[in-house]
């Protein structure tokens, strides 16, 4: 289904996941027309997208009338000062769609006219490849339709899945959010652990990075769970049996990953303070 708006898009940071975001609006054959992009420093690569397209990227892009939705794309730290720049251009039926972790609903409200309708969400960088999944939330400002407008475009690079409950947001910072940092730190150790037992760097790599890509791709498509499937995979006595006791000792990895979660919330809690 071909992705519409209302109205103009305006896509405030054109980062990785912004540039992500713009990719996957564009596969869904969101006219570049009505996107605009306010960025004073893109990538190249979001440049060069840009220019295939004729879509119109600068400090203060020139908007033909009230966008539809503004996108707010930027690192946490640069909200309080860019919302206020933004404030003058939202009109009434604008819906604010911010993706800056661990910036709150009332937290950018703070910023913004009283009345407007904003959706925070937590996407995560797989949506480079469209197989990212987001968690929204919304202010009571937010309209049906805007709730599809923002759920269309996050769809456009993945999963959606929307809470009532905004304090579950650190959380999924923590587990989806920052997850696939965990998953790349797997296939480095991996790696090097496999170098260690005696493979060359190249074999190594390849082996971690195929073995990770494939036993994520089995655990999207299976009906089992995590846990079930470890366990057909686990011959008794057997090879993956003897390293997994290395794995699920009682500060192992379990416990490891309980830390680097409760970690990330915490510091997600942090940046909404």
């Amino acid at each position: 289904m071909t992705l519409s708006l209302a109205g103009p898009l305006l896509l405030v940071g054109a980062g990785k996941m912004g540039g992500a975001l713009l990719e996957g609006w564009l596969r869904q054959g969101l006219d570049p027309k009505s996107v605009f992009l306010q960025d004073p420093a893109p990538s190249a690569a979001v440049e060069a997208l840009a220019a295939r397209h004729g879509i119109a990227i600068g400090v203060a892009p020139d908007l033909p009338g009230e966008p539809a939705v503004v996108v707010i794309a930027v690192k946490p730290q640069v909200t309080d000062k860019l919302l206020p720049e933004v404030e003058p251009l939202l009109g009434e039926q604008t819906v604010v769609l911010s993706i800056a972790a661990g910036r709150t609903l009332a937290g950018l409200a703070h910023h913004l006219p009283p009345d407007t309708a904003i959706v925070r969400a937590m996407p995560n960088t797989p949506a480079a490849v469209g197989r990212g999944i987001s968690v929204a939330v919304a202010n009571e400002r937010v309209t049906p339709e805007q709730r599809r407008e923002c759920d269309a475009l996050l769809a456009s690079v993945g999963e959606v899945i929307w809470v009532d409950d905004e304090m579950l947001l650190d959380a999924v910072t923590a587990v989806s959010g920052s997850g696939p940092a965990y998953v790349f730190l797997l296939a480095e150790s991996l790696a090097d652990a496999g170098m260690a037992a005696g493979l060359d760097r190249k074999l190594a790599e390849r082996l971690a990075r195929v073995t990770i890509a494939g036993a994520g791709e089995l655990l999207r498509q299976s009906d089992l769970s995590a846990a079930e499937l470890r366990e057909h995979v686990t011959s008794p006595q057997g090879t993956t049996a003897a390293a997994l006791e290395e794995l699920m000792v009682e500060k192992g990895l379990k416990h490891l990953l309980a830390r680097a979660v409760a970690a990330a919330a915490k510091r997600s809690k942090e940046l909404s303070s």
